[in-house]
């Protein structure tokens, strides 16, 4: 049985091979577009930066160099039930030097859209055993994000030999660049 997370709250990831699964619906008539929303997985060293470009795996780069992590697609629409978007993980494959992963959630060309997070209803991620699919995690945002446009709903970091999840549920309204600002 799976593990409902509230923010600040950390748990183990038992499955050394786990997908994150990260879903939303949204309410196109609000701005009269549809919304986009994009998973991204930061791979950080014990720095909190990134360990090289190919480190970030988002839509336009789907693997990071030792395949350890791979995203299965870009999901324009959200359209659906269930997930939306999906990362795998492999963790006897990840880099040596990563000390944690990001999980971050922005809103694709937001501000021309004039989209945000307060727009997006049902958000959550979970974390699942890839092998059985059986769910380990979730964590549903439950905060109501009217300004921003990106979302980092959580972070997997390696302590004391194990790898734990916690779910950090904050936003910021300077979207993907910010991540990347901030992580670079």
């Amino acid at each position: 049985m799976a593990i409902n997370l509230e923010k600040g709250q950390r748990e183990t990831i038992t499955a050394p091979k786990f997908t994150v699964g990260l879903g939303w619906d949204t309410n196109s008539s609000a701005t009269g577009s549809s919304f986009d929303l994009d998973a991204s997985i930061f791979i950080l060293g014990p720095q909190g930066k990134l360990l090289s470009d190919q480190h970030f795996v988002f839509y336009n780069n789907l693997k990071s160099p030792n395949g350890a992590v791979e995203h299965t697609g870009d999901n324009r629409t959200g359209e659906g039930e269930g997930d939306d978007e999906q990362i795998r993980i492999d963790l006897s494959r990840i880099d040596p030097q990563a000390a944690e992963l990001r999980v971050v959630v922005t809103i694709f060309d937001a501000e021309a859209r004039r989209q945000n997070f307060g727009q997006v209803r049902g958000s959550f991620v979970r974390i699942f055993d890839t092998a059985s699919g059986q769910e380990l995690l979730k964590y549903e945002l439950e905060e109501d994000f009217s300004i921003e446009t990106a979302v980092e709903f959580g972070r997997i970091y390696k302590k004391d030999n194990a790898w734990k999840f916690e779910a950090v549920g904050v936003g910021t309204k300077g979207g993907l660049q910010d991540y990347l600002n901030k992580y670079n």
